[in-house]
């Protein structure tokens, strides 16, 4: 699925008084933390994950890497918080 820089602006606004509900440890990007992110994906369909303290790269890989095995896209990156989006099959958020 492939997002507009509209729709892209819209999450970004929604996850904006969201708080981070996955945190991803040093381990990286374990089973544990992908069941976990499903788990929250599925709840509330745009999550923020707190990701370890690594270079920009690296975070924005393990982001990606997280939203591929979870079935989501990649919203935004800042600083150590990342957000993903994956529409639920009853869409609670609309997307224009």
């Amino acid at each position: 699925m492939e997002l507009t820089g509209k729709q892209l602006n819209h999450l970004r606004g929604l996850a904006h008084h969201l708080k981070p509900v996955v945190t991803v440890g040093v381990a990286g990007a374990t089973p544990a933390v992908s069941v976990e992110l499903k788990h929250a994906l599925t709840a509330h369909e745009l999550v923020k994950v707190r990701l370890p303290s690594l270079s920009k790269p690296q975070k924005a890989e393990l982001l990606e890497r997280l939203c591929q095995e979870t079935g989501a896209i990649s919203v935004q990156l800042i600083g150590r918080v990342g957000v993903a989006y994956r529409p639920a099959s009853i869409p609670r958020i609309h997307l224009a």
